[in-house]
């Protein structure tokens, strides 16, 4: 089984750990602010954002964390959601920081959850979006994914209103 953990020059993607749980949680907020996507009903406001070591903790999940010289700067992961189905799971909490994107941490981080998702028994992959977050909806859709017209499952993220999914 794979360990996840890539390093490349400066930049490694491995999974997280406790010490990274208040920096994931800036970096997520602070890019749904940049987009004007901090609102109700998001990952902004969900409680559960300033604890992702303890919630990946959870069977059949994974949180990758993206560094860059040694500084954390996004991540993103693979949860059992409620009210999924048992073969499909989400992909969550997917941000990177204005700096480092376009340097392929993204599609890094994505590739690592999909083959997650694959050995673990997960038949497809579910996310859910904005449409203030354009450029990640385009990278999602170059890696397969098709839109949706309902959401799936019980994410509690009503703020949410593009829906995708991946067939492993």
């Amino acid at each position: 089984m794979n360990d996840y953990t890539e390093s490349n020059q400066n930049i490694m993607v491995r999974k997280i750990e406790l010490k990274d749980n208040q920096l994931i949680a800036s970096i997520i907020r602070s890019c749904l602010e940049e987009f004007g996507a901090n609102k109700p009903g998001t990952v902004y406001y969900d409680k559960t954002t300033d604890h992702l070591f303890e919630l990946f903790s959870t069977e059949k999940s994974v949180y990758f964390i993206a560094e860059l010289n040694g500084q954390v700067v996004g991540g993103g992961g693979i949860f059992p959601s409620d009210g999924l189905t048992e073969d499909t799971c989400e992909l969550v909490k997917m941000y990177l920081k204005p700096e480092v994107r376009k340097m392929g941490l993204g599609a890094k981080i994505i590739s690592n959850c999909i083959e997650f998702a694959g050995e673990n028994g997960y038949k497809r992959i579910y996310l859910e979006s904005m449409p203030e977050l354009k450029r990640a909806i385009s990278v999602y859709e170059k890696f397969g994914f098709s839109y949706l017209s309902n959401p799936m499952g019980n994410t509690g993220h009503h703020g949410c209103s593009v829906w995708m999914c991946l067939e492993l």
